[in-house]
C-alpha cells in the first residue's frame, strides 16, 4: 500500500513497508506539519492584489500555519486564495498589510479583514463551492447574538465623532449601574437631576436658633416662618462644594430674622438680617465660605 496524505494538513501516512530505513525522516517532518497547524505563526508577504495560500501534501508550507500575520505592499484589497479547496481550514488572522485583505476558498462566500483589524475564520473545504466564514460575525453572549456598526462599538470604545442628534423622550443613555452596563430612558436622567440639583426642604418653623443643613453636597431651598420676635438661623457649609448656594424663604412678613454661615459648627458670618418683609436670603459658597450673600424683599 503507497504512502498517502491526510486530507486537511497533508501529513503523509507512510504506506506498509515503505520507507524502510528513511520513516523517521518522514515522521519528523510530520512532527513539524502538526506543531506548525497547533500554534504556528506565518508571516504572510502580500503583494498587488491576489494571493495564494497553499498547503501542500508533505511539506511544510505557509498555508499550513494557525496564525496568519498579513504583511507586504499590496496595491489595493488583496484576494487571498485558500489552496487546495478540498481542505477544511481554521485560520487566526492578524491584517497590518495596509490593505483590505478577502479570504476565499470557492463560491460560497468570502471574508473581508480590513486592515488593522483581527479575524477568526474557516473555510468548509467543500470544493468549487467552498465558503469561507467570520466566526467573529453575530457572536453572542449568553445565547444573545452582538449586534452593531464599526461606528456604534468605536464610539463606545471613545471615539472622537460628535453628533447632533436631538434628544426626545424615550431616548436611552447608557450607565454604569454598580458594575453592570444598562441602557436608561432619559426621562430617568431629568427628573434624577431635576430632583438632586437643589434640595427642596420643607418648611420650618423658627423658635430660638435652629440650623439648617444640606444632606448632601447640593443647593439647598429651606422655606420658614419666624414664629416671634427676632430669631436665628443658621447655614451649614460642611456638606457644600463650591458654586453651590443657599436659598433661605422668610415666607411670612412678621417678624425678624438673622442668618449665620457655619463651618463644623464654628459660625463664621453673620448679621444678614432679613426684616418684617417676606425675604429671601441667597449665599453662593466658593469653597470656605460664602463669597456673595443678598436679600431680596418682596
Amino acid at each position: 500500500m503507497p504512502s498517502s496524505y491526510t486530507v486537511n494538513l497533508g501529513v503523509e501516512k507512510i504506506g506498509s513497508g515503505e520507507q524502510a530505513g528513511t520513516w523517521g525522516t518522514t515522521t519528523n517532518l510530520n512532527f513539524d506539519i502538526f506543531d506548525r497547524a497547533i500554534n504556528g505563526v506565518g508571516a504572510i508577504t502580500l503583494s498587488g492584489t491576489s494571493h495564494t495560500l497553499t498547503t501542500t501534501d508533505g511539506a511544510l508550507s505557509e498555508g499550513g500555519n494557525k496564525v496568519l500575520v498579513l504583511g507586504g505592499s499590496p496595491s489595493g484589497t488583496n484576494t487571498i486564495t485558500i489552496s487546495p479547496n478540498d481542505q477544511d481550514k481554521m485560520y487566526f488572522v492578524h491584517n497590518n498589510s495596509g490593505q483590505t485583505a478577502t479570504f476565499t476558498q470557492g463560491s460560497g462566500g468570502d471574508v473581508s479583514i480590513p486592515t488593522g483589524s483581527k479575524g477568526l475564520i474557516f473555510a468548509d473545504g467543500a470544493g468549487s463551492g467552498a465558503k469561507v466564514t467570520d466566526l467573529l460575525d453575530g457572536f453572542a453572549f449568553g445565547g444573545t447574538k452582538v449586534t452593531s456598526t464599526a461606528a456604534e462599538l468605536n464610539l463606545m470604545d471613545g471615539g472622537t465623532t460628535v453628533g447632533t442628534d436631538a434628544i426626545a423622550d424615550d431616548d436611552g443613555i447608557v450607565t454604569n449601574d454598580g458594575g453592570t452596563m444598562k441602557q436608561t430612558k432619559v426621562q430617568t436622567f431629568s427628573t434624577y437631576f431635576n430632583q438632586n440639583l437643589v434640595e427642596a426642604k420643607s418648611a420650618l418653623t423658627v423658635s430660638g436658633t435652629v440650623t439648617v443643613t444640606p444632606s448632601g453636597a447640593t443647593s439647598v431651598y429651606q422655606p420658614l416662618t419666624v414664629s416671634s420676635g427676632s430669631q436665628t438661623v443658621r447655614v451649614a457649609v460642611t456638606n457644600l462644594v463650591a458654586g453651590q448656594y443657599v436659598i433661605i424663604d422668610k415666607t411670612t412678613t412678621a417678624n425678624n430674622m438673622t442668618i449665620d454661615w457655619t463651618n463644623n459648627g464654628a459660625v463664621t458670618s453673620n448679621g444678614i438680617s432679613l426684616g418684617s418683609s417676606a425675604e429671601l436670603g441667597i449665599g453662593i459658597f466658593n469653597g470656605s465660605g460664602f463669597s456673595f450673600s443678598e436679600t431680596v424683599k418682596f
